[in-house]
């Protein structure tokens, strides 16, 4: 029983908590039921007119996954730039973080590095867009020049229209963008660790390599598990450098078109078909959600897990033995 005259705080848990739970109500969870909706209906076009259920529900998706070669290159485009961009993003994040966390080295100017490598993440994407288009602009780039003065080439080179070089440089601004956030991220992490499992590791003489490798990268698991999920859904959701990279969008080809820019082309040109580019946002949305658990699942705690499967065998055994008894 309460006492008299005390004050229940934990209402305003509730109160402050209010405002989020609205605006995730308006402007999440509701839009992302109606593209759900919309995925198995006839809507498209401009003008409002009735929408109706299809008669084969999954037709949209059907079609998308079995008849739309597009569809099916931007889902390989999405993938393949996410892994060429994000496997030398976690390795130099790893580095620097490595570079920066090491007692020995005592680093100085930490600040200013940091600031300096994180910098890319925070200037807009048009801005980066422009820039890179400037860079690799023919036939008077900056990168052709200087190739031509050092050499390396003849005659300038079309970057932007050919496949794999266009694919190459979306990449590298995607690389170049977000390594230093990862990076503060990882650092954030070893800072987290407890210092007396690194002052044991020097007692037992490690080096810094089997530090790093014996201690720092097993005591970051959770956070190795959130930069892979968040850099899978940003990966997988990658449109406003493929957009804006090169005209028009998509790239030579459409070596650079991601899902993204094709979910946006399916809704806003053209057709306007609605129902197709909400059958596509559903599909990633799938598609996220199974890769993710698939992460939570290969980055489990398997040492946790032995324990469990341990007890549960200890468990089934003493109830066998008490029913012998």
């Amino acid at each position: 029983m309460r006492r008299k005259g005390t004050i229940n705080y934990s209402k305003y848990g509730y109160i402050f908590s209010l405002p989020f739970i609205l605006v995730f109500l308006v402007f999440a969870l509701y839009p992302t039921l109606y593209t759900a909706v919309i995925g198995f209906t006839d809507m498209k076009g401009v003008i409002p007119k009735p929408v109706h259920i299809l008669d084969n529900p999954f037709q949209n998706f059907k079609e998308l996954l079995f008849d739309n070669a597009t569809f099916r290159t931007s889902l390989s485009n999405t993938f393949i730039l996410w892994i060429t961009n994000f496997i030398p993003q976690i390795a130099l994040a790893l580095l620097l973080t490595a570079w920066f966390t090491n007692r020995r080295l005592n680093v100085k100017g930490q600040g200013m590095f940091k600031v300096l490598l994180y910098m890319p993440n925070i200037i807009t994407a048009s801005t980066i867009a422009v820039l890179f288009s400037t860079l690799f602009a023919y036939p008077m780039g900056p990168v052709n020049s200087l190739f031509q003065s050092l050499g390396w080439i003849d005659a300038p080179v079309q970057f932007l229209q050919d496949k794999n070089t266009a694919r190459g440089i979306v990449a590298f601004i995607q690389f170049w963008m977000w390594y230093g956030n990862t990076m503060i991220i990882l650092i954030a992490g070893v800072m987290g660790i407890n210092p007396a499992l690194f002052e044991a590791a020097a007692i037992d003489g490690a080096s810094g390599l089997q530090t790093f490798f014996r201690v720092t990268l097993p005591s970051l698991r959770t956070i190795m598990l959130f930069t892979l999920i968040t850099s899978m859904v940003g990966g997988l959701q990658m449109f406003d450098i493929p957009q804006l990279f090169i005209t028009p969008a998509g790239g030579p080809d459409n070596a650079t078109m991601t899902t993204s820019v094709f979910i946006y082309g399916q809704a806003f040109k053209g057709a306007y078909m609605y129902n197709k580019a909400a059958a596509a946002s559903m599909i990633m949305f799938v598609i996220a959600g199974v890769l993710a658990a698939l992460m939570f699942y290969l980055m489990r705690d398997r040492s946790e897990a032995q324990l469990r499967k341990k007890l549960r065998a200890q468990k089934k055994a003493a109830k066998a033995a008490a029913k012998g008894v």
